[in-house]
């Protein structure tokens, strides 16, 4: 009996750990609306009372670094919870799939998934920058 307790509270601890270190599923509830800047139509996310409400805490996301020529920075990286072929840049994901990543120490390009840690900041005014904004964010695996 005690050794089924001990595996029911295992299972509940690990789900629960997981789904807390997980944070694409909720910023995948976004929708968008039509707006107008200078150059023309542009989508403006809205964020779901999800999103809002863990906005300004430390999350984590793990995810692929995108390469991109030229402009990689090994403090200021684009995150994507998809693989390269799949990413919102490359291929079929849509933009809740990357966030820009602010680090607090310059990390090396690897093209194997990492982990990051942050402060999860929700961008909907610039659309030079992402919709999704990680500050003080270090790498934790």
């Amino acid at each position: 009996m005690k050794y089924i307790l001990g595996l029911f509270v295992a299972m509940l601890l690990s789900t629960a750990l997981s789904a807390q270190n997980s944070v694409w599923k909720d910023l995948s509830e976004v929708t968008y609306k039509i707006g107008q800047d200078e150059w023309g139509e542009l989508y403006l996310p809205v964020f779901g009372p999800k999103i809002k409400k863990i906005e300004g805490t430390v999350v984590e996301a793990d995810g692929y670094i995108i390469p991109f020529e030229g402009m990689f920075k090994p403090e200021h990286i684009i995150l994507s919870s998809l693989p390269l072929a799949e990413c919102f840049f490359c291929g079929s994901g849509g933009p809740e799939t990357v966030m820009e990543v602010m680090l607090k120490n310059p990390i090396t390009y690897t093209s194997k998934r990492v982990k990051v840690r942050g402060t999860l900041t929700l961008n909907d005014k610039d659309p030079e920058k992402l919709m999704y904004i990680l500050t003080d964010a270090q790498l934790i695996n």
